[in-house]
């Protein structure tokens, strides 16, 4: 038997795809506050007693991203301690002599855990926590060209957004939907929202994102009631959004 040296704290919150079903709850592992970046990473290498300067850490390991992007643009698979990317186009292809085509294709990586990371998370035990209030919150993005609900997003088309009080409602400065990147800038989303209900949300997203990563953020008035909230409420998808475009036959990733 494994012996538990982690714990991850779950939220649990009603599951948004089998919506017949009253007593059927999705694990959401909290996570607030706790985003590692290549500065936190290089940090805890020198707190582990490393010699090498700081800056000199976060100089290789950004060097380190760099590569293994360049790998994942030119097709190349990678396998580390902690998983493998592999490079993947997403779409359907009719007929054998089909071409790439943006509009119908997305260029993307998955990741898979590796094996070294299965034997870790043998280690991590679960501690549930409540079941989280249902007040307001967003508890699935689906990217509505490609179906999926990893967290991908196409630039210039519809994000299918599921939650909880999520109406945009209100004239109140700074309500709307938003893509945030990780710089803190907001793109708006502008186009009129083609639905927009306490319980589902679809907006396009800008066309005009670049590469990175996103929180998808919510700003609203909206109440149960007949009555506006006084102050906006601002309401945040845990998970990251992620945009990797392609340009031509070739990834480009950030």
């Amino acid at each position: 038997m494994e012996i538990i040296k982690k714990i991850w704290k779950v939220w649990l919150r009603p599951n948004l795809l089998t919506k017949d079903v009253d007593n059927d709850y999705t694990a959401e592992v909290s996570t607030v506050g706790k985003t590692l970046r290549n500065e936190n990473i290089a940090q805890r290498i020198i707190d582990e007693g490393s010699e090498i300067k700081y800056d000199t850490l976060l100089s290789i390991i950004n060097q380190r991203d760099r590569i293994v992007r360049e790998a994942l643009q030119e097709g190349t698979s990678v396998l580390t301690q902690v998983c493998q990317l592999t490079p993947r186009v997403i779409g359907s292809w009719i007929g054998s002599t089909a071409k790439f085509d943006p509009e119908k294709h997305k260029i993307t990586v998955t990741a898979v855990p590796s094996a070294e990371l299965r034997k870790a998370l043998q280690n991590v035990g679960v501690e549930v926590l409540v079941v989280k209030e249902t007040s307001a919150y967003i508890g699935l993005v689906t990217d509505t060209v490609t179906n999926l609900t990893d967290g991908s997003i196409t630039p210039g088309d519809d994000v299918l957004i599921n939650g909880e009080r999520i109406r945009v409602a209100g004239e109140a400065e700074g309500v709307g939907v938003f893509f945030v990147n990780a710089e803190g800038v907001a793109a708006p989303v502008t186009r009129r929202l083609t639905q927009n209900d306490p319980k589902t949300v679809i907006a396009r997203v800008p066309a005009d994102l670049a590469d990175g990563n996103y929180t998808l953020r919510i700003v609203t008035q909206f109440s149960n009631s007949a009555v506006l909230l006084k102050e906006p409420r601002t309401i945040e998808y845990p998970i990251l959004l992620t945009v990797a475009k392609g340009e031509g036959d070739r990834p480009e990733i950030e």
